[in-house]
């Protein structure tokens, strides 16, 4: 079992509080990825899980039991670093079944658990090797391997893809799905990579300053982001962001005299007014200039060529540039004038302060 729980946890480094109040709760068997921005706290929560910094304030339970004053060793987690402090000295199998050792479990048992573990991480034929012989992946499933060893009833993982290449991050992200899939043992990650958060996630948290911004599914915070920050900050590419005004029925783009320039607001009545529309570069289709029905209407100033897709980013009069996801077969050329029309299920709308207003609120 390794279900986790924050009640109102805060840190304070003197008079700097870097952990403001958070509330959470990690189901046993879930994949939760802690994601913000530079400084919002994410690796200082998960080290106040492990034990590696004392909570200030609040409580930490782990299957019930409270651990806030236990040190790391009492908590039954394992950590895996971004940096992959093996022992360059010893070999993978020492390495592996290191924990074990100063644990004082027999020599028979150890190698039973060290040959399981490199099963798992398919290590069986590096197990005679040092570190200095293994590529950042192979070091990096070792890491993870004296981990697993010691089962856990969590494992905590710190950014350990950073340090890799593009292809390796690729490849160790397959691995570590895998892994949770295997093993069924809660797992929290910390990434500034939100790629990795939404294929590897079954619940991501998002931080700023501190706060929990949001957390929930991948899906659920893509499609149902709960304030401007988290809509911008999960997505790739980036959600497109505009000013609106918001007249009856109907909201119009701010500083935008073009009377094409408007589409449907399904809030009418809502206490809170929209000043914002949110709408995702998929979510946007591409039209005449001239036809009937588009939202507004821009000039093509830069186009990217991905093969499967095609970016356009188009100038709108008044507005900041929009990204468009077309798919790779269309053609545009810069200084080509196109229509945009946005897809109606898929708008977005946020209020002076940067929150939804949902369609059913």
């Amino acid at each position: 079992m390794g279900a986790i729980r924050l009640e109102s946890v805060e840190k304070w480094f003197g008079d700097l509080q870097v952990i403001k109040g958070v509330d959470l709760d990690i189901a046993d068997g879930e994949f939760a990825i802690f994601v913000g921005p530079s400084g919002c706290g994410k690796s200082t929560l998960l080290r106040m899980i492990a034990g590696l910094e004392e909570a200030s304030r609040g409580r930490i339970l782990i299957d019930g039991e409270d651990v806030t004053a236990r040190p790391p060793s009492g908590r039954g987690l394992s950590m895996v670093f971004q940096s992959y402090a093996l022992y360059p000295h010893m070999s993978v199998r020492e390495n592996v079944g290191f924990p074990l050792k100063t644990a004082g479990m027999a020599k028979a048992d150890i190698e039973k658990k060290v040959a399981e573990a490199a099963d798992i991480l398919k290590l069986g034929d590096y197990l005679d090797r040092r570190p200095k012989a293994l590529s950042g992946g192979q070091r990096q499933r070792v890491a993870i391997g004296r981990a697993i060893v010691r089962e856990p009833k969590g494992f905590l993982f710190d950014e350990p893809l950073s340090n890799l290449d593009a292809a390796l991050r690729v490849e160790m992200r397959l691995e570590i799905a895998r892994l949770h899939t295997r093993l069924g043992t809660t797992m929290i990650y910390v990434t500034h990579d939100q790629v990795e958060a939404m294929t590897l996630a079954d619940k991501i948290v998002v931080l700023q300053s501190g706060r929990i911004e949001q957390a929930g599914s991948p899906r659920e915070l893509y499609e149902r982001p709960d304030n401007l920050f988290v809509a911008q900050f999960i997505g790739s590419p980036k959600m497109n962001i505009l000013p609106i005004s918001v007249s009856e029925s109907e909201f119009v783009l701010s500083s935008d005299n073009n009377a094409k320039a408007a589409g449907e607001y399904p809030h009418t009545g809502h206490s809170r007014k929209a000043t914002t529309l949110g709408i995702r570069p998929e979510h946007i289709d591409v039209t005449s200039p001239d036809a009937e029905g588009p939202n507004c209407a821009g000039t093509v100033e830069v186009v990217e060529y991905l093969g499967a897709d095609t970016f356009l980013y188009v100038a709108i009069e008044g507005q900041d540039t929009v990204m468009v996801r077309t798919p790779g077969t269309m053609v545009h050329r810069p200084g080509e004038r196109i229509g945009l029309k946005f897809l109606t299920d898929h708008l977005h709308f946020f209020d002076a302060d940067g929150k939804a207003i949902r369609r059913n609120s």
